[in-house]
C-alpha cells in the first residue's frame, strides 16, 4: 500500500496571518484615532471618545489578550507620532502606550478568565459585566497615565485633573458603543447579513435620518439648554433595542454617536461641551444595551421554549410510534391466535376433500360440502386480516360510529396475550344498554390499550403472584355520556407522580418515555371527553375517562 506523503503547511502560513491581522487592527485603531482626534491640552489629545481603543479591547475580549495587547502599544505609539504629532518625551510617550496596552489586556483577561465573560453578549450579565469592567479598566488605565504625566516638567497635578477626565470619558464611551457593536458583528456576521433586507436597510437610513435631525434640533434649538434636551434620542435609541434587540441597540448607539460627534466638531463645540454630551451620551448607551439585551434574552428564550416544543411534539410522535409497534406486536399474537383455528380447519377440510376425490368411489357430494366449509374458514382468515390492518392503518383521524362493548372486546383480544404471559387476568364488564359513540376506533383503542399496558406491567413489576385487571363501561345521565374504567390491584400511583400524571415526559418507568397517559388526555380531549385518575391507591389503582354519546 503506498501511503501519499502529508501536505506540508509552510510554518510561515499562520505567522502571515497574525501578523495581518495585528497589522489591521493598528491600521484600524491609527485611523479610528485621527478620525476622532478634535481636542488636545500641551500635546495630549482630551477629546472625549476613543472609538479606536473599543476596536482593540473587542478583539481582546473576543481571541484574548495577546491578540490585541502588542497592537495596541504600537496603534497608540504611532497615533501619538503620526497623527497627534505630540511633543511629549520619548520615554513618556512609550510609558502611555504601554500602561494601555498592559492595562487593557489585564482587564480583558480578567474579563475572560476570571469571570467568564461570554464575547458574544448573549445575557443581560455579560452586557453589565462589559460595562462594569471597562469602567474599572478606563479608570486605572487613566490614573496611571495622570501620574506618568507628572513626571513629565511640562505638566502639574492642575493639567493632569484636565486631562484625565476627557481620557476617562473617551475611553468608557469607547468600550461602550465601539466594543458591543464589534463583538456582535464578529461572533454573528452571517446571521445577520442573513437577515439584511430592503425593509431594514430602509429603517436604518431613515433611523440615520431620524438621529441626525434630533442631535440637530437638540444641540442648536434649545441654546444653552441643548444638554436638557438630549434625552429626547433615548426615544429612537430605545425603539431600535425594542425591534431588534441588542444589534438594533448597538446599531442605533453607533449612529447617535457619529452623528452627536460630527455635530460637535463641525459646529466648533469645545473639549467641555463634548465631555458634558459624552457624559449624557455614556447613560444613553447603558440605558440601550440594557434594553437591547433584556429584548435578545426574551427572544432567545421564546426561540428556546418553541425548540423544546418542537422536540417535544417530535417525541411525542416518536412515542406514539412506539405505542403503534407495540399495539403491531399485541397485534401479530392476537393475528396468530385468531387464524390459527380457521387456517388448521382449512387444512383439514383441503385434506378431506384430496382423501375424497382420490377414493375409488368419490363422493363428490361430501367433497362439494368440504369445499364450501374450506371457502367459509378462509373468508374469515381474510376478514381477520382486513379487520387487524383497518385497526393498524395510520392516517388522518375518522370519525364512525362505534359500539363501546366491540371497542373494549378487540382491545381486550390485542391486550390479552401480554397479559396471560405475566398471569394476569383481564375481567370485562359491560351494561347491556350502552348506546353508540362516534370517534376514531383506531385512536380510542390505543387508549385502551395503554391504559391496559401500564397496569398489567406494574403489576408484573410489583411481582405479585396473582394480577386482576378489571375493565367497566356504564352510562352516565347528567351529562349523557359513556364512563369507562379500568382497575387493577397493582402497587398504585406514588404520590410525587400524581399532579404531573398527564403531562409530557411525566414517568415512574426506568425505560418510560412519560407520553403514553400524554398522548392518551389528547386522544380522548379530541373526542371531546376527559380522562383522570380516580384512585391511585395500592390494590384498587383505577383510571377512568369518559366520552359523549351520540346525538340521535
Amino acid at each position: 500500500m503506498v501511503v501519499a506523503p502529508a501536505r506540508r503547511v509552510p510554518w510561515f502560513g499562520p505567522t502571515l496571518a497574525s501578523g495581518l491581522t495585528a497589522a489591521a487592527i493598528v491600521a484600524g485603531y491609527v485611523v479610528l484615532e485621527w478620525i476622532s482626534f478634535i481636542h488636545e491640552y500641551k500635546g495630549v489629545p482630551i477629546t472625549p471618545w476613543n472609538p479606536g481603543l473599543g476596536l482593540v479591547f473587542a478583539f481582546m475580549v473576543l481571541r484574548g489578550p495577546h491578540y490585541g495587547a502588542a497592537a495596541l502599544f504600537a496603534g497608540v505609539v504611532i497615533a501619538e507620532v503620526v497623527v497627534l504629532r505630540s511633543n511629549l518625551w520619548w520615554p513618556i510617550v512609550l510609558g502611555i502606550a504601554l500602561i494601555i496596552a498592559v492595562g487593557y489586556a489585564l482587564t480583558a483577561e480578567v474579563a475572560r478568565s476570571h469571570l467568564h465573560l461570554d464575547a458574544r453578549l448573549n445575557r443581560l450579565r455579560d452586557v453589565v459585566l462589559l460595562l462594569i469592567i471597562g469602567c474599572i479598566g478606563s479608570a486605572l488605565v487613566a490614573t496611571l497615565v495622570g501620574l506618568l504625566l507628572l513626571a513629565d516638567e511640562a505638566f502639574d497635578l492642575a493639567d493632569v485633573l484636565i486631562a484625565a477626565g476627557p481620557l476617562l470619558i473617551g475611553d468608557i464611551i469607547g468600550i461602550a458603543v465601539v466594543t458591543p457593536l464589534t463583538l456582535r458583528l464578529a461572533s454573528y456576521w452571517h446571521p445577520i447579513a442573513h437577515r439584511l433586507s430592503r425593509r431594514i436597510v430602509a429603517e436604518f437610513l431613515l433611523y440615520v435620518v431620524v438621529a441626525i435631525a434630533a442631535v440637530w434640533a437638540i444641540l442648536f434649538t434649545a441654546g444653552s439648554d441643548s444638554s436638557r434636551l438630549f434625552y429626547v434620542l433615548f426615544l429612537p435609541v430605545v425603539v431600535a433595542a425594542l425591534r431588534h434587540g441588542l444589534d438594533g441597540a448597538c446599531i442605533a448607539l453607533a449612529v447617535t454617536q457619529l452623528g452627536l460627534v460630527g455635530l460637535l466638531h463641525r459646529y466648533g463645540y469645545g473639549a467641555h461641551a463634548f465631555a458634558e454630551f459624552q457624559l449624557l451620551m455614556l447613560v444613553l448607551s447603558a440605558t440601550g444595551l440594557t434594553v437591547g439585551i433584556v429584548v435578545t434574552e426574551r427572544r432567545h428564550a421564546d426561540a428556546t421554549v418553541r425548540e423544546i416544543a418542537r422536540q417535544l411534539r417530535a417525541k411525542e410522535a416518536e412515542a406514539e410510534q412506539a405505542a403503534r409497534f407495540n399495539l403491531v406486536s399485541g397485534t401479530a399474537a392476537a393475528l396468530a391466535h385468531e387464524i390459527n383455528q380457521p387456517l388448521t380447519a382449512a387444512r383439514a377440510l383441503a385434506r378431506s376433500v384430496q382423501h375424497l376425490l382420490h377414493d375409488a368411489r368419490p363422493d363428490l357430494a361430501r367433497a362439494g360440502a368440504n369445499t364450501a366449509d374450506l371457502i367459509t374458514q378462509i373468508d374469515h382468515t381474510a376478514d381477520v386480516v382486513r379487520h387487524m390492518r383497518d385497526s393498524l392503518r395510520r392516517g388522518r383521524t375518522v370519525l364512525r360510529t362505534i359500539e363501546v362493548r366491540e371497542l373494549l372486546i378487540a382491545a381486550l383480544v390485542l391486550a390479552g396475550p401480554k397479559a396471560e404471559s405475566r398471569a394476569v387476568s383481564i375481567v370485562l364488564e359491560v351494561a347491556g344498554d350502552l348506546p353508540p359513540i362516534q370517534g376514531d376506533a383506531v385512536q380510542l383503542q390505543q387508549v385502551v390499550l395503554n391504559l391496559l399496558s401500564n397496569a398489567v406491567e406494574a403489576i408484573a413489576h410489583a411481582g405479585m403472584s396473582i394480577g386482576r385487571v378489571d375493565v367497566s363501561a356504564r352510562r352516565s345521565e347528567m351529562p349523557a355520556r359513556i364512563e369507562i374504567a379500568i382497575r387493577d390491584n397493582g402497587p398504585g400511583v406514588s404520590a410525587q407522580v400524581v399532579e404531573r400524571l398527564f403531562h409530557p415526559l411525566a414517568t415512574s418507568k426506568a425505560d418510560g418515555l412519560g407520553l403514553g397517559l400524554s398522548i392518551s388526555a389528547s386522544i380522548i380531549e379530541a373526542h371531546g371527553g376527559r380522562i383522570w385518575l380516580h384512585s391511585g391507591e395500592a390494590g384498587a389503582t383505577e383510571f377512568r375517562f369518559w366520552l359523549p354519546i351520540k346525538a340521535s
